[in-house]
């Protein structure tokens, strides 16, 4: 069944939770084609404020990452169904936050110390790094999930079957979420969502903030799948898909190899060729930079480019 019109509902910042489980009450019911607006906490559930300190990220409460909202019983979702989720819009705080966690991302041994960014989001429409580095407002949700078909608990980090800490930019506003049904009802929950970030989301983070964002749900038994699919709604990246980019590339017998070394060579770039320090850069990177699988067909060496839009300079 495909729904298109339905009643709006909300769910307040204090509806939350930090591990899938699908013995958790739901926390609101809807009909097929209802919308809900998620209010949403940024991923560390607030211990992050605008006057914290790169050490204090030491004492962070790992237990309290990431804060779910939800989840949310859609009637009638059944086992082997699909649940569509449309992103309708997306309204972010006045500020958000990038980090380096160490031991995290892409480059855990390049970059041992903590590094905090705070960012200002009040104009709504570009986040400054530094005076004439402007990040254009891309959102997604980085977390969109279902409940899994297994009893117990599930942290929140990796992403699995479900969907859950999908981090798939492209998932922004107009773009479709087509999601397996695991369990009855679906039991769907959002949260840490971003404002902007690359593909790969390098650091670990994008600009993590809180948010309100209202989607749509369907059903859908005309297909079935076993993982995330998705359909945007327009052309990628549109507010930063404007001109030109740097890229660099690796080559490497294994992805991962060849991911961090592109990364690296754009690091390189960003210091000697714009006067960013190496952490600046790398945050960039992960706010900014799209990492592509560009050749996997030469064996034994597969090709990696980060590209970084020129945009983002004005």
């Amino acid at each position: 069944m495909t729904m298109t019109s339905g009643r709006t509902h909300h769910l307040s910042r204090d509806t939350i939770h930090y591990r899938w489980n699908n013995a958790l009450p739901p926390a609101l019911e809807i009909e097929p084609g209802d919308t809900v607006v998620f209010e949403t906490r940024e991923a560390t559930d607030h211990q992050i404020t605008p006057q914290t300190r790169a050490e204090d990220l030491a004492s962070l409460d790992f237990n309290r990452i990431h804060a779910l909202t939800g989840p949310v019983f859609v009637k009638g979702a059944r086992p082997g169904d699909v649940l569509a989720v449309t992103i309708l819009d997306m309204r972010p705080g006045t500020w958000g936050w990038s980090a380096i966690l160490p031991g995290l991302g892409l480059l855990p041994e390049d970059f041992p110390n903590p590094y905090l960014k705070i960012w200002d989001l009040s104009n709504g429409e570009t986040a400054e790094l530094r005076p004439g580095i402007r990040i254009p407002f891309e959102p997604h949700p980085g977390i969109m999930g279902v409940a899994l078909d297994e009893p117990g608990e599930f942290h929140t980090l990796p992403p699995r079957k479900n969907g859950g800490n999908i981090d798939v930019k492209q998932l922004t506003i107009s773009a479709t979420a087509y999601l397996p049904v695991w369990v009855e009802g679906a039991l769907f929950s959002c949260g840490d969502c971003h404002f902007a970030q690359g593909d790969g989301e390098v650091c670990v983070t994008g600009i993590e903030a809180d948010f309100d964002v209202t989607l749509r749900f369907d059903l859908r038994r005309d297909f079935q799948i076993r993982e995330l699919q998705f359909h945007t709604g327009g052309p990628l990246s549109r507010r930063t898909n404007t001109g030109g980019y740097w890229a660099t590339t690796a080559h490497a017998e294994d992805l991962m190899t060849a991911s961090q070394q592109a990364v690296r060579y754009m690091i390189e770039h960003l210091t000697a060729r714009h006067g960013l320090t190496r952490e600046e850069a790398y945050i960039l990177c992960s706010v900014a930079a799209d990492l592509r699988i560009s050749e996997v067909v030469d064996a034994p060496n597969w090709i990696v480019s980060a590209l970084l839009p020129d945009r983002v300079f004005g």
